[in-house]
């Protein structure tokens, strides 16, 4: 299918004093954002490095291209071809620009893309955020469609005389020589600038001779990809048809009257040139057609509506009756049935033309999430997240562009699919912190977003949870509302983040005011699991105990019991511990050295790859490794010894006290590959393995009914950071993987493992009880005035320059004390302070939960930092680090 007709509304966007009709060909001139940052020349002439301002750029539009705003363009750009937006048509050119200066548009790449409220929406990311509109819209859209062109230089060999190195200089002998020495004989200015010294005086002198040529390669946007097809143009072949030839047009018709081209060649066993004689007779047609570059994922059984319990029942009556903007909180336990809900309330939509969008946290959550909704909704589905190939994203992207009826599943950046005719944004485990972005810019939150999109395309948010963030939770005022426990839902007006405003005028800087708008809320409850089964006790285990009575295993004598029964009675269990790896750290038992990235101030961790494999230590922040040593760098003891427990030292354990046991281990060390999650699920599901282990990815909504045991190694290695957010962490997470048990016929047990089993975390796991937690939870956020009581920004500066990056903190502190009604934190070192050998330095700023404050110039903020010192702003930091 091609998609070439996008029939979307173009982008009207507010004229700045200007008149004009941009249905008339009056309006030659047009504005652009260009996809140059850091440049602010006019288009016209060579760009400076180091300038950072963006703006829009003027120019021309040529006889014949017919360009409609909001359409993504190719423009000239000093010396290369640079992609933009068009943003504005002119009636004329700035004054202060003679018409004869302005360069023409080199052509259109994809029409008629941004409509106006997904440009509203671009533009409310970047004030919010503080992130340059062009940043802002290379992460909206898919890799490769904003690119640039290069200068190159290429070979005339036809034209180069024998010993012609006598005729020019050195430096032309040089380009010669290098040009020669390859095939083509084509490089591009910039390799050719590197290599030789005085590369200008030479190319000038090759080309006055003809010898060599210049040209511009063009940007390498994405592509679609094609494949040659054969179809049968005629009911009744031809007389002068000899046997061969009507033999292939019937094996043709039998097979529908169409083919790939290599699958016909091979079921004929024909060649090419047999084919293009019958097309020149008028018989059939040999014809690019374009394959859908996607992941599909293997056939699924297709599936039927399930019957619903009472509480879901009423949720999704509440939320197929929502008209418009509402924000729905979906409190389900674990186990309750969540994703039916989700299903039942997207069919209607498909049917009415409308599309949705479903947001999960982890690209290993997506397989079996996708699989249950194809077998539901066939291939009206689609995937879209950053571990797919470019083309598979492009192609993906434009088939959202088409406006049908489609359910998109992705990540957090899929929170930006251009899909026009919007129904419903569900956000499955919105507590989840993979849905704020650190790095790079800008550091959104899709739930943030995602609640901004689904008020400017007027469709109902509904953000899922067994354990809801204490954002969502405080929005809705669950503590002033009393819900019936069968769910039973109440309708209430609260205030939510502020209505992205209408795009700016020309020049207008952005607001930040505090207005609040009304909005509708509802809070629904899946209070029990489906079919009634219950939760999973969990059974605390006191490691201290554990110690004081004999046992030096990692696994407690419960847990090593528990493990035993699974191989005897059928079942599968699931190990949770919170690192990947083998052992957090090595240490020196003799003097006490700790063995240390040399790039960062941190430990390195021992990763075990095989048996006869060298020992080798990498470092979790930069990727630095380096092999075991045998001798302590600081003493040349012997005595090394490995402490900590990773996924890796878990396996080895597992082998060694239970080698009847199969496992699999499951973390970013064994899903590195594309489908890895999908091949491991898949394998485990099978019962090709009786135990999975692994970290955070077997806590978010993986649903296997053959689990009846979950493990939770070293429950402390959550509980005890330096971030005010580290207890609701460790909540959402314990709970979460305990509620991956006893999800089929047969009941589960949770056994969690601790040296703290009295931490307030601890007790409201063990009783299911997330009401207490949060009670307490917010009452301490409260008297510190942490979010959701209210608002931060965290600064974070790194540079390579220990004292410049300090005396930029301090002199930006300085400048930001004079705000009123800002309380400042810092500035301070990071809790790591050195990470890739840059020094890093942060100022927190927090103020009142209303509204961002109006805060100063953040142009003159930059200003305070030099070029050697790096500045991000993080609104609603979710990671203190």
């Amino acid at each position: 299918m091609y998609i070439n007709d996008l029939s979307l509304p173009p982008l009207v966007v507010a004229q700045a004093g200007e008149s004009y009709n941009h249905n008339t060909n009056e309006n030659r001139w047009i504005e652009v954002l260009v996809d140059c940052p850091g440049i602010a020349k006019e288009a016209v002439t060579e760009p400076e490095e180091g300038e950072k301002e963006e703006k829009l750029y003027t120019y021309r539009l040529p006889a014949g291209l017919e360009v409609k705003l909001g359409d993504i363009l190719s423009v000239p750009f000093g010396r290369q071809l640079v992609g933009g937006i068009a943003i504005r048509l002119l009636a004329q050119p700035p004054a202060n620009l003679a018409p004869a200066e302005i360069r023409d548009v080199e052509d259109v790449i994809h029409p008629k893309f941004f409509r106006e409220s997904y440009w509203q929406l671009l533009e409310r990311v970047s004030q919010y955020y503080y992130t340059p509109l062009i940043q802002v819209i290379r992460t909206a859209l898919p890799p490769g469609l904003l690119g640039r062109s290069q200068t190159r230089l290429r070979l005339k060999p036809e034209n180069i005389p024998s010993g012609a190195n006598e005729f020019v200089g050195l430096a032309a002998r040089e380009i010669l020589k290098i040009l020669q020495s390859q095939g083509s004989g084509d490089y591009s200015f910039k390799f050719m600038r590197r290599q030789i010294k005085g590369f200008d005086r030479g190319k000038k002198q090759l080309l006055q001779r003809g010898w060599v040529e210049t040209y511009i390669e063009m940007p390498r946007y994405s592509r679609p990809q094609t494949k040659p097809v054969v179809t049968l143009i005629v009911s009744i072949p031809p007389i002068d048809l000899n046997k061969r030839q009507r033999e292939i047009l019937e094996v043709l018709r039998r097979h529908g009257g169409e083919l790939w081209l290599s699958e016909f060649l091979q079921i004929c066993n024909t060649t090419t040139p047999t084919l293009r004689r019958l097309e020149e007779k008028g018989c059939i047609v040999i014809e690019e057609r374009e394959i859908l570059r996607s992941d599909r994922g293997p056939t699924v059984t297709a599936d039927q509506p399930k019957s619903l319990s009472l509480a879901q029942s009423q949720a999704l009556s509440t939320i197929k009756e929502l008209d418009g903007y509402a924000t729905v909180l979906l409190h389900g336990v674990t186990g309750s049935g969540k994703t039916e809900v989700y299903l039942q309330a997207i069919a209607p939509l498909l049917a009415q033309g409308k599309s949705a969008l479903v947001l999960v946290p982890e690209i290993g959550l997506t397989p079996q999430l996708t699989d249950r909704f194809r077998a539901r909704f066939g291939n009206k589905v689609s995937v879209y997240h950053s571990a797919l190939s470019t083309g598979e994203r492009y192609d993906t992207w434009r088939q959202m562009l088409a406006g049908e009826p489609q359910v998109v599943i992705g990540t957090r950046s899929a929170v930006f699919a251009p899909l026009p005719n919007l129904g419903l944004i569900i956000l499955d485990e919105e507590h989840d912190s993979s849905f704020k972005q650190d790095s790079p810019i800008p550091t959104y939150h899709a739930r943030t977003v995602a609640q901004w999109r689904a008020e400017l395309e007027n469709c109902p948010l509904v953000l899922g949870s067994a354990t809801p963030s204490l954002e969502s939770w405080i929005s809705v005022r669950i503590s002033d509302t009393k819900t019936d426990r069968h769910g039973d839902a109440e309708k209430f007006s609260v205030t939510a983040s502020p209505r992205p405003r209408h795009v700016l005028q020309r020049g207008e800087p952005p607001q930040r005011s505090g207005s609040r708008v009304p909005v509708s809320s509802h809070y629904l409850s899946l209070p029990e699991r489906i079919h009634s089964r219950p939760l999973p006790p969990v059974e605390v285990v006191d490691m201290r105990q554990e110690l004081q009575q004999g046992n030096r295993s990692i696994f407690s004598r419960s847990l090593q019991e528990a493990l035993q029964q699974l191989k005897q009675r059928g079942q599968q269990g699931i190990l949770f511990i919170h690192r990947r790896g083998h052992s957090t750290f090595v240490s020196c038992r003799s003097c006490g050295f700790v063995l240390e990235c040399p790039h960062c101030d941190v430990s390195l961790a021992y990763h075990h790859t095989e048996e006869g494999a060298p020992q080798m230590l990498r470092c979790h922040y930069c990727n630095y490794a380096r092999s075991h040593p045998k001798n302590c760098p600081e003493c040349s003891s012997p005595y090394l010894k490995f402490f900590g427990s990773g996924t890796q030292r878990v396996a080895q354990e597992l082998a060694k006290q239970f080698p009847e046991l199969r496992l699999i281990r499951f973390d970013s060390d064994t899903t590195r590959t594309k489908g890895a999650h999908r091949t491991l699920l898949t394998q485990f599901a099978n019962g090709e393995a009786d135990l999975l282990v692994g970290t955070q990815m077997l806590t978010k909504g993986l649903d296997l009914p053959q689990v009846t045991l979950v493990g939770v190694v070293a429950a402390d290695g959550l509980l005890h950071l330096s971030d005010y957010r580290a207890s609701e962490r460790a909540f959402q997470t314990l709970t979460q993987v305990a509620g991956r048990a006893g999800r089929g016929e047969d009941p589960g047990k949770v056994i969690v493992q601790t040296y703290t089993p009295e931490h307030p975390v601890i007790e409201a796991v063990q009783n299911h009880d997330y009401q207490s937690f949060t009670d307490a939870e917010l009452e301490q956020r409260q008297a510190l005035n942490y979010p959701p009581h209210g608002r931060l920004i965290l600064l974070r500066l790194s540079s390579l320059d220990p004292m410049e990056v300090e005396n930029t903190a301090q002199a930006i502190a300085t400048a930001l004390s004079q705000q009123e009604g800002l309380d400042i934190l810092g500035p301070a070192p990071a809790s790591i302070l050195r990470v890739a050998n840059r020094y890093r330095w942060q100022i927190m700023l927090k103020f009142a939960p209303d509204a961002l404050p109006q805060l100063p110039d953040w142009e003159q903020v930059h200003q305070l930092c030099p070029k050697s010192v790096s500045l991000t702003i993080d609104v609603d930091p979710i990671n203190m680090m």
